[in-house]
């Protein structure tokens, strides 16, 4: 122990001799353990990102779509390919289900939004009165619309806030006001706090225009459905609704024409598709860690040239080449080392600016990965220049001019 403790000692002396070079060898290492440590943090990041905005939108749903939507790799498919369209009867059916609180029905249309003299592009959202607690959505201004609503197919309208403020200015100002979609006259008759969302391509429900499903069938034309919505009364009892669910739909449709899923299914196959791309990036961010493997060789090479004649002076005076080995290996260690730990450190700055903006964070087996990466190259790159160093005959290095 106590010449593991020397050898470490006399390595830190000699890097301590020369800082400006030791700081320039493990800038290499610093940069790649930053870039890689900070990648893992956003990758991080992104998985809560992902659930903070499903749990935001409501909890315990479970989804009905028409066609498969993930593919056999994980993903979402570029198409459903089915032709199903769900209508009026599905909707009588799964209400039947047992355990579902509430099945909400869903049309979704683009549309054009006119009002105040601006015209503004806009996701159609027909829905039933109960999306809105299902969905966590609240009030911000005026009401919602309810059963009596929808059964008489009345033109109103909830707006999302974003869309209210573009068309009229300020988002109190929608109340009561008229707007026209898609030829049709509506009344707005309230306006929702944000929601925030739309980011990485998910839906911006600050932007739609909510309307009672009934009145939407006289804007699409046809009486179908694009998907549902189950709320769950207990988190335990998703399973079973989901297996009820797939049983109701079976009696009409086949099982590939249809996918029913909960939120963890959809944000566990969003996020590996993100976790695939951060790898990729972690990836090209880990090729610095070998480029300032590479350095921190080169500079050992040149150190070894340096010392030739105290390697030959060491070894006249009883050192053995595992003594000489040792040393260099040492050396090249630590710098890794060093270089890993200002790294973590600038990694950690770095994520906590940006948990100002998103929910990165830095966990423990990143942390420890990075050590572990780092004592790796040191060993690595450096045990070539060690080798020379440590086979280096006594008599022609004390020569050596």
């Amino acid at each position: 122990m106590n010449y593991f403790f020397f050898v470490v000692k006399s390595a830190l002396g000699d890097l301590m001799r020369n800082k400006i070079k030791t700081f320039l060898t493990a800038l290499g290492i610093i940069i790649g353990v930053a870039s890689v440590v900070i990648l893992i943090a956003f990758g991080l990041g992104l998985r809560q990102f992902i659930q903070d905005q499903f749990d935001n939108l409501g909890t315990n749903l479970v989804y009905v779509f028409p066609g498969q939507i993930f593919s056999q790799s994980g993903g979402f498919r570029a198409t459903a390919g089915t032709t199903v369209n769900f209508d009026e009867k599905d909707l009588f059916s799964l209400k039947k289900i047992r355990l579902a609180r509430t099945v909400i029905p869903v049309v979704q249309k683009s549309v054009k939004i006119e009002g105040q003299g601006k015209t503004e592009m806009s996701a159609l959202y027909g829905t039933s009165q109960e999306l809105f607690p299902a969905r966590n959505f609240e009030i911000e201004y005026g009401k919602i619309f309810d059963k009596t609503d929808v059964d008489k197919r009345n033109k109103i309208a909830v707006m999302g806030p974003e869309i209210a403020k573009k068309i009229f200015g300020q988002t109190d100002l929608a109340l009561d006001q008229k707007v026209r979609i898609e030829e049709q006259t509506f009344k707005v008759v309230g306006v929702l706090k944000s929601k925030g969302g739309g980011g990485f391509g998910g839906p911006n429900f600050d932007n739609f225009v909510y309307i009672p499903y009934k009145t939407a069938f006289i804007l699409t034309g046809k009486k179908i459905f694009n998907n549902f919505v189950i709320k769950v009364g207990e988190t335990q009892d998703i399973d079973k609704v989901k297996r009820e669910t797939k049983g109701v739909l079976l009696k009409r449709y086949d099982e590939g024409d249809f996918t029913v899923a909960d939120s963890k299914e959809v944000v566990n196959t969003i996020g590996s598709i993100f976790t695939v791309l951060n790898s990729i990036l972690v990836a090209i961010g880990a090729v610095s860690l070998v480029v300032g493997g590479i350095g921190i060789m080169n500079i050992m090479y040149v150190s070894v040239t340096e010392r030739i004649k105290e390697i030959g002076i060491r070894r006249s005076i009883g050192a053995m080449e595992k003594d000489i080995l040792y040393q260099f290996l040492a050396e090249s260690v630590l710098l890794s080392l060093i270089g890993g730990f200002f790294g973590i450190i600038l990694a950690v700055l770095v994520v906590l600016v940006i948990r100002f903006f998103f929910p990165a964070y830095v966990d423990v087996i990143s942390i420890f990965w990075a050590v572990g990466v780092s004592f790796f190259i040191g060993i690595f790159f450096g045990v070539f220049p060690a080798r020379k160093a440590a086979k280096l005959s006594p008599i022609d290095a004390i020569r050596y001019e």
